[in-house]
């Protein structure tokens, strides 16, 4: 790919790929050649003409920021001389291509492709088939991780792992905190990736298992069991019955071939830097269409990266509605902001900044690529499980774990996670770690799934979505990924409340 990439022609700064001496000349594609100025690291921006202060910073073909001074043509483009464009809350107007967005949805369904996975009573599919012990309350995540590491000796047939989800909710919330919390719960009490949940109560919490039953509705009475500690005079053991009663139910559960429209993706990047817009963010907006056009769904959330660059989703919204529901997302999120008395435009992270983004605008035209080309079908609110196939956007923060465990909480039955600083952790589900670059997926093998960074040597963005798109199908019929390897799991609810 060479050292650099001038991603849109009328960009006023490249990325450079490698790190740029000074003094080192570049020809660009207008047949001008450009001096880098100064030392400039790899994955950061170079401006290849005068930009003057005040005056726009153009990437992607759209504004990153405006200039703070006088920036000259081969300067290194970073947090020292940009600052973002962006406001406050917003007015916007639906302008949609019409005739774009109609034929793109007589698209989507009509490919083929299958997985082997797990079809649950109420028809939804599982691609694993583990044991969750799901606590209603933090003050028993002892009890349950103590009885996932007991219960995983009586391991058999097809069940995969018993995993405790710890978290610290489920008490001393109010309002809407609380029903959140509550919705998060027994959306995965019920999930299809669980063959059997336990679910561990206090009996004193807010939350309690007689509360919790009318969010839980309808349930499967063999696979979903209840304990409550403090009306059990010994819960371990009568905890380990009942997760005896779930794996003897969920071990001879079979895999069977399944249409991929059943799938259900989650997109979240974290650690992001300059190559993640180049390289892992484009390339899962390729898999976002397969999907799609296979007739299954994805699911985009972190809304805060997606302040500066909104109004390419809102322009591929199906209709009106559709946009209307995306500007109250928007729009309500930064009112969260607001009425917590902080900054809007609070980001991107110091990792980001490291790895060359600069301002929001910068993250999030990396971010939304995630998004592919499909329509917006739907937005959904934080805890809402979707029911409408195709591309949605989903209400959640920014936060690697909230977020994650969120796109769970609505159906993902897998998370693909781009990274350009690499990551550890899980959420409920598979979370597949696609890095923007191969140095990170080099140093951190362990962590990563799939090198995105191959854009760079020079591979295809077709080859790489076909590859890409065969491990997820191999991932959805039972190919374990690094952090399953590794054992990690992880869950995160989204805080919104005063604690009493």
């Amino acid at each position: 790919m060479g050292k650099f990439l001038q991603i849109h022609p009328e960009d006023n700064v490249i990325v450079c790929l490698e790190p740029m001496a000074k003094g080192e000349t570049v020809a660009i594609s207008d047949g001008r050649v450009v001096t880098s100025l100064e030392e400039i690291p790899a994955g950061h921006k170079m401006a290849i003409k005068e930009i003057a202060a005040d005056s726009n910073v153009v990437k992607y073909g759209y504004a990153i920021g405006h200039a703070t001074e006088n920036i000259a043509e081969g300067r290194w483009v970073h947090t020292h001389d940009i600052k973002t464009n962006l406001e406050g809350i917003l007015e916007y107007k639906y302008e949609p291509n019409t005739e774009d967005i109609e034929k793109k949805k007589a698209l989507m369904g009509s490919k083929k492709a299958s997985f082997k996975g797990f079809v649950r009573k109420d028809g939804r599919v599982g691609i694993r088939n583990d044991i969750w012990i799901i606590p209603t309350v933090g003050c028993v995540n002892n009890i349950a991780t103590a009885l996932a590491n007991k219960a995983s000796r009586m391991l058999k047939g097809n069940v995969d792992e018993v995993i405790a989800f710890t978290h610290n909710y489920g008490c001393s919330q109010t309002g809407d905190d609380q029903e959140h919390t509550r919705t998060i719960l027994s959306d995965l009490i019920k999930h299809p990736n669980a063959g059997g949940v336990l679910v561990l109560g206090l009996g004193c919490e807010n939350s309690n298992i007689d509360v919790l039953m009318p969010y839980i509705g309808e349930y499967d009475k063999e696979r979903v069991k209840f304990l409550v500690a403090q009306k059990s005079d010994d819960e371990i053991a009568e905890g380990l019955e009942l997760l005896q009663e779930l794996i003897d139910a969920a071990a001879g559960d079979e895999r069977e071939e399944v249409d991929a429209s059943k799938l259900i993706i989650g997109l979240k990047c974290g650690g992001s830097d300059g190559f993640s817009g180049i390289t892992a963010n484009p390339l899962v907006g390729r898999i976002s269409d397969k999907i799609v056009e296979c007739g299954g769904t994805s699911i985009l959330t972190e809304v805060p990266e997606m302040f500066g660059a909104e109004t390419i989703l809102m322009n591929r919204c199906k209709d009106e509605s559709t946009f209307n529901d995306t500007v109250n997302m928007i729009n309500g999120f930064k009112d969260y902001f607001t009425r917590q008395g902080e900054p809007i435009y609070e980001n991107p992270s110091p990792g980001n900044k490291a790895g060359g983004i600069t301002t929001l605008e910068d993250k999030s035209l990396g971010c939304t690529q995630k998004s592919g080309d499909y329509p917006v079908m739907n937005v959904l609110e934080y805890g809402e499980r979707t029911d409408v196939t195709g591309l949605n956007l989903l209400c959640a923060p920014g936060n690697d774990l909230c977020a994650a465990t969120a796109l769970a909480s609505s159906g993902a039955q897998i998370v693909l996670f781009t990274t350009g600083r690499g990551t550890p952790f899980a959420c409920p589900v598979p979370t597949m770690k696609i890095a923007s670059n191969n140095t990170i997926a080099d140093k951190k093998g362990n962590w990563i799934d799939f090198r995105a960074g191959q854009i760079l040597e020079g591979r295809t963005f077709d080859e790489l979505s076909e590859e890409l798109f065969d491990k997820i199908l191999r991932t959805a019929s039972g190919e374990k990924l690094k952090h399953e390897e590794a054992g990690f799991h992880d869950m995160a609810i989204w805080k919104r409340g005063v604690t009493l």
